[in-house]
């Protein structure tokens, strides 16, 4: 589903508050003209749920947001939003990169145990992988919304579900 018929779609559930959450954010340093709109983006919803405790972890690329994810949720927080920008070039390097990142986030994802943790604490993939500069900005903030805040009311609904029992 795109986004925009995400955004008009009628299946929108309430973002929950976020009252007594400690959220981390892993961000990417590299296409920062693109990071620091989606970091916003974020952090605007965060602040708006009444999230108090947030942990900015910043990394100078988006290999690396899965190590500061890792180190986030070791430090005991409730989730972690983990945000980049991969914009394809001309040489393999996008797809090693978009591969390497989206695998370590999956894993982080499926493991039962972070240091103290038992249960595993959600964490967000809020990566634009695109062909374009011009693709991510719109992504960034632009006509396409923005990527951050929507990674930041997931994890948000991650840490506060909505279950229901269908009979």
């Amino acid at each position: 589903m795109s986004t925009i018929d995400h955004i008009q779609s009628l299946h929108y559930s309430p973002v929950p508050s976020g009252e007594g959450l400690h959220i981390g954010i892993a961000v990417a340093e590299w296409n920062n003209n693109i990071t620091d709109p989606l970091l916003e983006g974020a952090l605007e919803v965060l602040r708006k749920q009444e999230v108090k405790k947030i942990t900015v972890f910043r990394v100078p690329g988006a290999f690396e947001l899965v190590n500061a994810s890792a180190r986030l949720l070791n430090d005991g927080v409730d989730a972690v939003i983990a945000i980049g920008c991969v914009v394809r070039g001309d040489t393999p390097h996008f797809d090693y990169i978009c591969q390497g990142v989206t695998f370590g986030i999956s894993q982080l994802n499926m493991t039962t145990a972070h240091g103290f943790r038992t249960t595993p604490a959600p964490v967000i993939f809020g990566v634009l992988t695109t062909e374009t500069m011009e693709q991510a900005e719109e992504r960034a903030g632009g006509r396409l919304g923005n990527k951050g805040a929507e990674a930041a009311e997931t994890a948000l609904k991650m840490c506060r579900p909505i279950c229901t029992v269908q009979k």
